[in-house]
């Protein structure tokens, strides 16, 4: 008696094309490119508007949702009722969204809003990436081990440049964030101030808004991701989270002075990642990834890896082996080529090996954790840093007086 085996049985996992990675849109339609965009309209001399779709207006407001990413927006119009009025209003009317840029993760994100440039020129291009200079990881959110911040972000912010062009500038968050490494070398320049609740960072804007002939304001949000990564992007806590922006949306627009633009954008979207083996790969565990690595960085579905000098070659291989048709995996050499962290071409030499040897960007809904090593953030619902169209595509949602 014979049989035959089945040809999938037999055929090898076919993998993901690098050249068919969905890039962001670094210099015409990403979160690097909104700043200047707003400031060139204002007239601050030495920037470009990069987004050509967006009309400049004389007072401009960022409201920065962290977390909230245009599909997200999307599947929840009865949370959000008032943020999917203004989805046909995003990037100047044409109902599209922007991308993050890459990774889609928060420092990585705020330093390219804050500065301008994407992270090949800016420098932050991962939650957590070597240092050179010290060869160890350094965490870009939390500024640890501590590093000092001028000369590892050395460009000005489009905040200090609009300031010193008489444009009245202010940051309107959390009281905490004011002296944080992050928010000295990415959205510096003009005032801070410092307020605890949503409802008063929203009145606060409004003021400061109205407080200049020309007003250039930045207003954050951070807990609907926190509520994401705790209990995932469909949960009652994160709901009743988007249920609470969507009223500070509405409370900051009914007080905008005259002549001012409101964007509603996002830092990144969210996925959540099932509790289980195929869908957490393991680091900690797995002899074979971790074969010729001397550090593992960035974060679950954006993974900077560091090879053992000598092993990149081999360590790029064994990773595609494994991984390859659940993750975009590429040299860095092919990252920068294929448009990854900024236009080919343009990343700054300081920022060369920060970037990994191999880096590793989920396609699927999968994640490679790290249980004993990053033991708080293998454990997080919701994840981020991916190209996928849940994490990349942010709003940039519009309102005009």
């Amino acid at each position: 008696m014979s049989y035959s085996v089945p040809s999938n049985w037999q055929d090898e996992p076919e993998l993901l094309d690098l050249a068919g990675a969905p890039v962001p849109q670094y210099g015409s339609g990403s979160l690097a490119d909104l700043l200047p965009t707003l400031a060139a309209g204002q007239g601050v001399p030495g920037l470009a508007a990069g987004i050509a779709e967006l009309a400049p207006a004389d007072r401009n407001c960022v409201f920065l949702v962290d977390g909230m990413g245009w599909e997200q927006i999307k599947a929840h119009p009865d949370e959000a009722p008032f943020l999917t009025s203004l989805l046909a209003s995003s990037r100047g009317g044409t109902g599209l969204p922007i991308t993050s840029g890459f990774p889609a993760t928060t420092a990585t994100s705020l330093a390219s809003v804050g500065t301008g440039l994407p992270p090949a020129r800016h420098g932050l291009p991962g939650y957590a990436v070597r240092n050179p200079a010290s060869g160890e990881l350094m965490n870009q959110l939390r500024w640890h081990p501590w590093t000092p911040p001028k000369p590892w972000q050395p460009y000005p912010t489009v905040f200090q440049l609009a300031d010193a062009a008489g444009v009245h500038t202010a940051q309107v968050s959390a009281p905490n964030f004011q002296s944080t490494p992050l928010t000295k070398i990415a959205l510096s320049g003009g005032t801070f101030h410092g307020r605890m609740t949503g409802e008063e960072r929203m009145d606060l804007a409004a003021i400061q808004l109205a407080a200049g002939e020309r007003s250039l304001v930045y207003t954050y949000f951070s807990e609907l991701d926190g509520a994401g990564h705790r209990h995932g992007v469909d949960s009652d806590a994160w709901r009743g989270q988007l249920m609470c922006v969507d009223r500070l949306v509405q409370r900051l627009a009914d007080q905008l002075p005259p002549r001012t633009a409101l964007y509603v954008t996002s830092d990144h979207g969210m996925v959540d990642v099932p509790f289980d083996e195929d869908s957490r790969i393991d680091f900690d565990e797995d002899w074979e990834l971790g074969a010729g690595v001397a550090l593992l960085g960035g974060e679950g579905r954006a993974r900077h890896v560091y090879a053992v000098p000598g092993a990149e070659a081999d360590v790029l291989t064994v990773w595609r082996e494994v991984l390859g048709d659940r993750f975009w995996v590429a040299s860095r050499e092919e990252a920068l080529a294929l448009g990854w962290f900024g236009a080919p071409g343009e990343c700054d030499e300081r920022v060369l090996g920060r970037i990994g040897d191999v880096i590793a960007a989920a396609q699927a809904d999968v994640a490679i954790t790290a249980s004993r090593n990053e033991p708080n953030e293998s454990a997080l619902t919701g994840m981020h840093g991916s190209m996928t169209a849940a994490e990349q595509l942010v709003p940039l949602l519009e309102i005009r007086t």
